[in-house]
């Protein structure tokens, strides 16, 4: 038996309520197989299409967009609980058919970070509604930093810091050492910071991958598996000499990232917070795979396993 931390991403959940009904049913089965197995599991999931539809929502129904728009913490946070009970109800559904008695829960996840961390000088997160050039010019007055995106409008943009700390990380860990199937860290965490001992959350992004390698390390994990939309790693993407991968060592992996074969927006992270998880302990290892080949990757019949 091994302790597993899953990290989803958010696209593959759906953004409106009825695609993340059927995702979630997709995504439990895989789980299910894992815990019937005798493994023990940690979820981490993504955000960003569900805290868009629900800043979105609320924002454009305001009055008038000169009023206070939802602080993307409070977003990140129900985002946390909505997505977070429906895997909830998915994974038990699939252990009442399978037979199995467990108890899945949703802890809403703090993640610290660095008030000083330099990120916060370089926002680049778009979130949120658009808007025309003159709302965007009121927003920056009020103190928005807001970007043109795409020919669409312009959007808030916001900084991605890196985690520091999981706040929650003893109560989660207590939770899964007592046989729980625990869901954590959605999105990342929300983001807070720390002054004078008093916490305070404040509007930023934290990349998921980053927040579920520390997540893994703090429950004690053997391996984390990154879903993503491919089956495998490959160099030379999407050329004539693309190579998929079975295994990639760590020293190879720092290698491929400075000849940049991994992109910013995609597979980078996905590579760098495997090479953290892999070198953060003994014995430690990584999957990225797809979301469909999970226990096969598991298995060792497929999939991109980033070994130290």
């Amino acid at each position: 038996m091994s302790r597993i931390l899953l990290s989803l991403g958010g696209n593959a959940l759906g953004t409106d309520f009825d695609e993340l009904v059927e995702s979630v049913g997709v995504v439990a089965k895989p789980i299910v197989g894992l815990i019937e197995a005798g493994h023990e599991i940690v979820i981490c999931h993504g955000n960003g299409p569900q805290v868009g539809m629900i800043k979105s929502s609320i924002d454009h129904g305001r009055a008038g967009y000169q009023q206070p728009s939802v602080p993307l913490s409070e977003a990140v946070a129900m985002s946390q609980a909505y997505v977070g009970y429906h895997l909830q109800n998915a994974i038990e559904n699939q252990l009442h058919a399978h037979g199995l008695s467990k108890t899945v829960c949703t802890v809403i996840t703090r993640a610290l970070v660095n008030a000083d961390d330099p990120m916060f000088q370089r926002p680049t997160k778009p979130i949120g509604a658009f808007f025309t050039a003159d709302e965007a010019e009121v927003l920056r007055g009020s103190g928005k930093t807001m970007i043109e995106d795409s020919g669409r409008g312009y959007r808030e943009v916001v900084a991605s810091p890196m985690p520091i700390d999981i706040l929650e990380k003893e109560a989660i860990l207590d939770l899964v050492s007592a046989g729980h199937v625990v869901i954590a860290g959605g999105g990342g965490g929300i983001p807070t910071v720390c002054k004078d001992n008093w916490y305070k959350a404040i509007d930023a992004v934290i990349d998921k991958d980053y927040a579920s390698v520390m997540l893994a390390a703090d429950t004690a994990c053997d391996a984390m598996a990154i879903l993503t939309g491919v089956e495998k790693v490959s160099i030379n993407f999407n050329t004539p000499h693309q190579q998929d991968l079975d295994e990639l060592l760590v020293a190879d992996a720092e290698k491929y990232i400075v000849a940049g074969q991994f992109p910013e927006g995609s597979m980078l992270p996905k590579i760098r917070a495997a090479i953290r998880f892999t070198t953060s302990g003994p014995g430690r290892r990584t999957l990225i795979t797809s979301l469909d080949k999970l226990v096969e990757g598991l298995n060792g019949q497929t999939g991109t396993w980033i070994v130290p």
